[in-house]
């Protein structure tokens, strides 16, 4: 059990820096191209943050794990809006801007309600994957073409994504990073999903909860820790609307990828129980939206108990 432990933390530890590794480089080629930092933050920042999920579901899929697949999206959007957020509004209050009432949240439950319709024959399929890819193009073109519009905006969401001021210096450290960072996601895939199912088989629990559970939370990590970091730092005016961004992009790009290269296949306990839970959260988060525009301690209890109690269930 310690080895499977250990690989699942190395794999883990190797997804997130070879994403980091990728996304430097590629924002770097993309800068030398003369691409707006706005554009690299929207595209190839958001897709290399969310490698490490595509990958692990990618290789879950394809090893015939396809709950891991579909429960590492399901359970990584709960945790995103359950305790990422739940958390960071507890060590500050996040304002509600109007595009993430106006535009992130709706996206967010058109998709997260797209999804649970389209699975009621218990699979995803190429054609279905194919439009979400599409949707998600579509949906990027317009917050991309509509951010241009704000200087400020601009501004502001290039500092929270992250982006780099310039390229570097010399384009073979750039193709070097992208290539570590590609070596970096394969490993660590193939690590964290061998380990998660050893111990899945260990525990001997289901796939499912490992993937809600194990996988979706080691996932979450890196905004979780991003999230934190900003609320202390007083920068938490951007993390309502990037975590929204992010489960459009688990749904939109992650399961649209997945289900491309290979047919997802949904067992009735995530469709029916897990995916109800992630439409039942991403609807609660409206009215505490609306309430005051302001997220606080309140709120952020609220969302902390609803996780716990969801894992414990889960779990149990």
């Amino acid at each position: 059990m310690l080895f499977n432990i250990f690989l699942l933390i190395a794999g883990l530890f190797v997804l997130i820096i070879g994403g980091d590794f990728l996304v430097r480089g590629a924002s770097s080629l993309a800068l030398r191209i003369h691409i707006s930092p706005l554009v690299v933050g929207l595209t190839i920042v958001a897709f290399g943050t969310s490698a490490p999920e595509l990958l692990i579901s990618l290789k879950a899929a394809l090893t015939g794990s396809p709950d891991m697949a579909m429960g590492n999206v399901v359970g990584s959007n709960i945790c995103n809006l359950a305790l990422v957020l739940g958390v960071t509004v507890l060590i500050g209050p996040v304002r509600v801007n109007a595009d993430s009432i106006q535009i992130d949240w709706p996206v967010t439950m058109a998709s997260s309600l797209l999804l649970f319709f389209w699975v009621k024959d218990y699979a995803l399929s190429f054609y279905e994957g194919l439009f979400f890819v599409a949707a998600l193009a579509t949906y990027t073109f317009f917050i991309v073409r509509k951010s241009r519009k704000k200087l400020k905006a601009d501004i502001a969401m290039e500092a929270e994504l992250d982006v780099p001021d310039a390229p570097s210096k010399n384009i073979w450290k750039d193709l070097g990073a992208i290539a570590l960072g590609a070596v970096g996601l394969y490993f660590g895939a193939e690590w964290f999903v061998d380990g998660a199912k050893e111990l899945a088989a260990f525990l001997g629990v289901s796939q499912r909860v490992i993937g809600i559970t194990v996988v979706a939370l080691g996932t979450s990590l890196p905004e979780l820790v991003t999230a934190i970091v900003a609320s202390f730092k007083r920068e938490t005016d951007l993390a309502l609307g990037n975590l929204l961004g992010s489960n459009i992009f688990n749904v939109l790009s992650i399961l649209g990828i997945t289900s491309i290269v290979k047919e997802i296949q949904v067992n009735y306990v995530i469709q029916h129980v897990d995916m109800l839970w992630m439409l039942g959260v991403t609807l609660l988060i409206l009215p505490l939206m609306l309430y005051q525009r302001k997220l606080g301690r309140t709120e952020g209890i609220i969302l902390l108990l609803i996780y716990v109690y969801y894992t414990y269930n889960v779990i149990v």
